[in-house]
C-alpha cells in the first residue's frame, strides 16, 4: 500500500492563511504579545530534563519517548496547522520545573502532569501518571534535583487513568497501609475510576488508540502531540485504593504539614473530579476544569453536558479562590502567573464554555441541528484566541453535536433520519445509485483536486464499506484523512484522521494497551465485575438458559444471587433475613479468582483444580455461564466494516 501523502496545495495555501489571520486577530485582542508570554511561562522555572527523554519496563520495552517529538521545537511545516503547532510546542517540553516555592511540577513524561508539594518531612504528589514506569521516573527526576524526599501523600484528583495509574511507581502499598501516606480522590472516584475499564472498556480504549495517535509515526506527516499531552504511556497500570474520600467544597485537610481547600467538580469534563487550594503557597491546581485544547471528543466518552457544567463550576472556582492565588496549576495546563492573569484566564475560559453550551441551546430551540451548529457558531472576538478557539468551528464542533445529544438525543427530529440502513447495506446502495464504484471514484477524484476533502473522505467510504478490497478506494478515503488531518487544527480530530488513514493503508492496529484488566481486580466492586460479566452474555446464545447461581466472595464474606434468563443476567447481593428457592450451585471463592474466571478468560478448570473455587452444587452451572460469555474484541474494525 503507497505511504501518506504530502499536503495539497489548498491545504498548504489555508494554513498559511490561517497563521497570518490568526497572528492578526490575536494580537488584536490580546495586546502585550502574550503568545511571546506563553512560550517564556513554558519553559519558567526549568530545572533539568530527563536524559534520554525515554522511559522503559525492566525488560527494556519503552512505554514512553518524550525525544521523538523532539521535531516539534522546529519551523511549523504545511503539513501542520500553525495553532497546532504552537500548542505541540508548548507541551512538547519536558523536564522538571520550579513554579512556587516548595512547588514543582514534573512535565512531558506522560499524557499529564506530576505536581510535588514540599512538606515539612516528605513530598505530596498530586496526579501520579498514567503508568508505573512513567511515574517512577518523574519522581526519579524531582529526587535528583531536590533530594530523596518521602512520598507523604497522593492525592488523585480526576477518576482517568492518567491521573491514577502511575500510582504504585511513587509509593508501595504498605506505605500505605502502614498509614505513612494517605491516599485523597474525589466522592465516586472508586466508583467512576473501574468503570473506565469495565464498562464498554474495550470499545472506549480501541477507539481511544485512534484520538491519542498512540501508534502514529511521530512527524510532521504523523503524530504533533494529543493535545492534553503528547500521547498515552504504554506501561504498566495500577491504583493505590484510596484511603480518604473528598466529599464537599471547601473540605480542608493538611498533608505533611501543607495546608489544602478542596472543590469538588465531578461533572465538569469527568465524573469524579477536584480542584485543590494551597493558600499557604497561593497556588490553584485544576483538575480538568480548565485545558489549553477542548479535547473531550465525546466519542471517547466525555460528559456531554461538560461546557456547561464547565462553566458553572469555573465561576466557583473563580469566586472562591481567584483573589487569593498567584500561580495556577492542572493537570494538562502550563502554569499561569500572575492573580490578575489567573482571575482573567479563569473568566475567558468559563465564558468560552458557557458561550459555547448556551448558544448551542438558542440554535437548536431556532431549529437548527448539530452538525448545522457546528458549522454556524462563531465565537466572540474575545474567545478566539483561546486555545480551544483557534481551530474554529472544526475544533469545538464535536461539542456542538454533543450539547445536541445530551438534550435530544440522537435522532435529529427528520423521519428521513429515523430508520436509515446500516453502514454496509446504506453503502452498496449508495455506490449503485451513484453509477457503480469507478464512477463514484472518479467524481471523488475530481472533488479531491477541487479540495473538498470532507466530501471525498464520506463518498469513498461508501466504496470502501460496499468492497473493502478496493485499493483505490481505500487510497483514496486514506489521502482524504490526511488533508483533513494536515488542516486541523486540533490534535485528536488530526490523530483520528492519521489513524484512519494508517489502518486504511497498512491495516488494523487494533488496540497498544489493555482496557485496564490490571486495575480491575483491585478496584472493581463484586457488583461492578458482575455487571461487566452481565454485559458479556451472548443474548440469542442464552435465550434457552436458566442458571440460578450463589457466589459466595471470600474477601467480604457476602453471598450473591446471580440469574441468568431469557439472555439476561441479573444479580444481587443475597438478603439474610429471607429464604430464596435453592440455587443450582454455589461458589466459594475471591474476587480476584472471579476477575479472572468470568472476565479475564481464565480456564475454570485450572482455578478450580488449583483449590481456589470451591462448588456446593452442579459444578456444570460454572461451564454452562462461561459457555455464553462473549470476549471482547479489541482489534475491531473502524473504517472497514
Amino acid at each position: 500500500m503507497s505511504a501518506a501523502v504530502d499536503p495539497s496545495p489548498a491545504v498548504v495555501a489555508a494554513n498559511r492563511r490561517a497563521a497570518s489571520s490568526a497572528a492578526a486577530a490575536f494580537h488584536e485582542h490580546c495586546p502585550g504579545d502574550l503568545d511571546h508570554r506563553d512560550e517564556a511561562d513554558a519553559d519558567r522555572g526549568f530545572v533539568a530534563a530527563r536524559e534520554p527523554g525515554v522511559v522503559t519496563t525492566a525488560d527494556g520495552t519503552v512505554v514512553w519517548d518524550s525525544d521523538s517529538y523532539s521535531f516539534v521545537r522546529e519551523p511549523c511545516p504545511p503539513s501542520v496547522h500553525p495553532m497546532l503547532w504552537r500548542h505541540a510546542g508548548l507541551t512538547g517540553r519536558q523536564g522538571l520545573f520550579r513554579v512556587a516555592e516548595g512547588i514543582y511540577q514534573v512535565r512531558g513524561l506522560d499524557l499529564s502532569n506530576m505536581t510535588l508539594v514540599e512538606g515539612h518531612c516528605g513530598v505530596v504528589v498530586i496526579d501520579a501518571l498514567m503508568s508505573v514506569e512513567t511515574a517512577a521516573a518523574a519522581l526519579a527526576l524531582y529526587r535528583e534535583h531536590r533530594g530523596d524526599r518521602p512520598v507523604t501523600g497522593l492525592i488523585y484528583t480526576h477518576s482517568r487513568i492518567d491521573h491514577f495509574g502511575g500510582g504504585p511507581g511513587v509509593v508501595t502499598e504498605d506505605e500505605v497501609l502502614a498509614g505513612r501516606c494517605p491516599v485523597l480522590a474525589p466522592i465516586g472516584f472508586r466508583t467512576h475510576a473501574p468503570a473506565v475499564s469495565g464498562y464498554a472498556g474495550t470499545a472506549a480504549a480501541r477507539r481511544a488508540a485512534y484520538g491519542y495517535g498512540v501508534v502514529l509515526p511521530r512527524g510532521p506527516l504523523g503524530s504533533v502531540g494529543a493535545g492534553l499531552g503528547q500521547t498515552t504511556s504504554l506501561g504498566t497500570v495500577g491504583l493505590l485504593p484510596p484511603t480518604v474520600e473528598i466529599a464537599t467544597t471547601g473540605h480542608r485537610e493538611v498533608l505533611d504539614g501543607v495546608p489544602l481547600v478542596f472543590q469538588i467538580v465531578s461533572g465538569a469534563g469527568g465524573p469524579a473530579a477536584m480542584n485543590i487550594h494551597l493558600p499557604g503557597h497561593r497556588v490553584l491546581y485544576l483538575a480538568e476544569s480548565l485545558d489549553h485544547p477542548l479535547t473531550d471528543l465525546p466519542p471517547s466518552g466525555a460528559h456531554s453536558d461538560a461546557p456547561k457544567e464547565r462553566a458553572r463550576r469555573l465561576t466557583e472556582t473563580i469566586n472562591r479562590f481567584a483573589t487569593s492565588s498567584d500561580v495556577l496549576l492542572a493537570a494538562h495546563l502550563g502554569p499561569i502567573w500572575g492573580a490578575d492573569r489567573v482571575a482573567e484566564t479563569l473568566s475567558l475560559y468559563r465564558d468560552l464554555y458557557g458561550y459555547l453550551h448556551d448558544q448551542t441551546v438558542r440554535l437548536l430551540d431556532l431549529g437548527y441541528v448539530g452538525a448545522e451548529i457546528a458549522e454556524r457558531l462563531e465565537l466572540p472576538p474575545a474567545l478566539e484566541h483561546l486555545g480551544p478557539g483557534r481551530g474554529g468551528s472544526a475544533a469545538f464542533g464535536h461539542h456542538v453535536k454533543a450539547i445536541h445529544q445530551h438534550y435530544l438525543g440522537w435522532f435529529d427530529g427528520n423521519p428521513a433520519h429515523l430508520w436509515e440502513h446500516p453502514p454496509v447495506e446504506a453503502a452498496r446502495r449508495h455506490v449503485e445509485f451513484m453509477g457503480g464504484a469507478e464512477e463514484v471514484l472518479r467524481k471523488a477524484r475530481e472533488s479531491y483536486e477541487a479540495g473538498d476533502y470532507r466530501w471525498v473522505a464520506q463518498v469513498a467510504g461508501y466504496v470502501v464499506f460496499a468492497d473493502p478490497a478496493d485499493e483505490e478506494a481505500r487510497h483514496l478515503q486514506a489521502s482524504a484523512f490526511e488533508q483533513l488531518a494536515y488542516g486541523s487544527a486540533e490534535a485528536t480530530r488530526r490523530n483520528i484522521y492519521l489513524s484512519g488513514a494508517y489502518e486504511l493503508r497498512y491495516g488494523i492496529f487494533g488496540t497498544p494497551t489493555a482496557a485496564g484488566s490490571p486495575v480491575a481486580p483491585i478496584t472493581m466492586s463484586v457488583e461492578q465485575i458482575l455487571d461487566s460479566v452481565a454485559l458479556r452474555v451472548d443474548g440469542p446464545k442464552a435465550w434457552d438458559q436458566h442458571l440460578v447461581t450463589d457466589w459466595q466472595i471470600i474477601d467480604t464474606d457476602r453471598i450473591h444471587r446471580v440469574e441468568l434468563r431469557n439472555g439476561v443476567l441479573t444479580h444481587y447481593e443475597r438478603p439474610a433475613d429471607r429464604a430464596l428457592p435453592d440455587a443450582d450451585a454455589t461458589f466459594t471463592l475471591s474476587r480476584a479468582a472471579l476477575v479472572r474466571v468470568l472476565l479475564a478468560g481464565e480456564d475454570f478448570g485450572v482455578v478450580v483444580g488449583a483449590g481456589e473455587i470451591a462448588i456446593d452444587g452442579d459444578p456444570t452451572k460454572l461451564a454452562s455461564l462461561v459457555a455464553v460469555l462473549d470476549t471482547p474484541d479489541p482489534n475491531f474494525a473502524i473504517v472497514t466494516p
